[in-house]
């Protein structure tokens, strides 16, 4: 007898917003969601540690054509950096070494090192993180017990707030831009205070364009899909050009000029006040199509939903 061939599931578009859970993998946390929603296609826009809980925004669908904005986009973070040891692994799943004593007036060794690190700075990425070097992801490496060198990697901190402080931790909100590793960042505060520090909580509040308002749990999903069935859950999901809301909106005028940049051709808008290398929008009778670029006043598809079938 032939193998059963699995249920693909429902053709599903939207990003969900899931709260994810700290005892979880962002790629286990986004099959379960993909499996309550019953949804064929699913990806994330960005990983997060399984140490680390917060927004993991997962795209159905079309909506993965669109993940790379997320990947890029500036995120914001909640942390707590316990002072006095740093850890082999950057967080509380490592062995601690390098102990030394607190700064005698932790308050001002925070509110006088924490500036230092604002704007442009240069993080090196740690040995337990997803670059691959020779097609190897760090973290495997690491766990073999081989330390690689790295390359150093421009970042942006944009803000760095102090919200709470203990006897010995200091709890930061970070917003920063695409390739901030939090853990490297608390390392480097704690180097730079002369206590050393790792990592003791991670929580991803935001990734832009989104806050934290949506987000949406995993033991809400499950509720829902118990009360009723899956496609009850759509009501958990955003548009699919959700994440695009930065970008200025291009309304094609008629059904032609639809078809033509369905198909992905050039459309003459020299006539149209668009300004040259703008992506943006293309809408026609409320209808989401893609994204395009002008270029010498030519409007270029650069990425297109998938049009509906028609019946003969």
């Amino acid at each position: 007898m032939g193998r059963r061939r699995r249920a693909r599931g429902r053709a599903l578009d939207g990003v969900l917003l899931l709260d994810k859970p700290a005892d979880r993998s962002s790629n286990a946390a986004m099959q379960r969601a993909r499996v309550l929603l019953n949804g064929a296609k699913a990806g994330h826009g960005g990983s997060l540690d399984p140490l680390a809980s917060g927004m993991l925004p997962i795209l159905f669908g079309e909506s993965t054509k669109f993940a790379g904005g997320l990947l890029d986009a500036d995120k914001t973070y909640v942390t707590t950096a316990q002072l006095g040891a740093r850890s082999t692994t950057g967080d509380l799943e490592g062995e601690l070494f390098d102990t030394c004593p607190l700064p005698q007036d932790l308050a001002d060794a925070v509110s006088t090192t924490l500036p230092r690190f604002l704007g442009d700075i240069v993080q090196t990425p740690p040995m337990h993180s997803a670059i691959k070097q020779g097609g190897v992801p760090l973290y495997e490496l690491a766990r073999a017990g081989i330390t690689v060198e790295r390359e150093e990697r421009p970042v942006r901190i944009h803000t760095l707030d102090c919200l709470a402080l203990t006897d010995s931790t200091v709890t930061l909100r970070v917003r920063c831009s695409k390739g901030t590793y939090i853990r490297s960042l608390v390392e480097d505060i704690g180097s730079a205070m002369g206590c050393n520090a790792h990592v003791s909580l991670l929580r991803r509040e935001s990734v832009d364009p989104f806050d934290a308002s949506a987000m949406v749990t995993l033991a809400d999903l499950e509720s829902a899909r118990d009360a009723g069935p899956s496609e009850s859950l759509d009501r958990f999901l955003l548009p699919l050009d959700a994440a695009l809301c930065a970008l200025p909106i291009y309304q094609l005028e008629n059904a032609a000029e639809r078809g033509v940049f369905q198909h992905g051709n050039l459309l003459d808008v020299r006539e149209q006040p668009v300004p040259d290398e703008s992506p943006m929008r293309v809408y026609h009778d409320g209808d989401f199509l893609g994204v395009a670029i002008c270029r010498a006043g030519r409007l270029r598809p650069t990425r297109l939903l998938k049009r509906p079938e028609t019946s003969n």
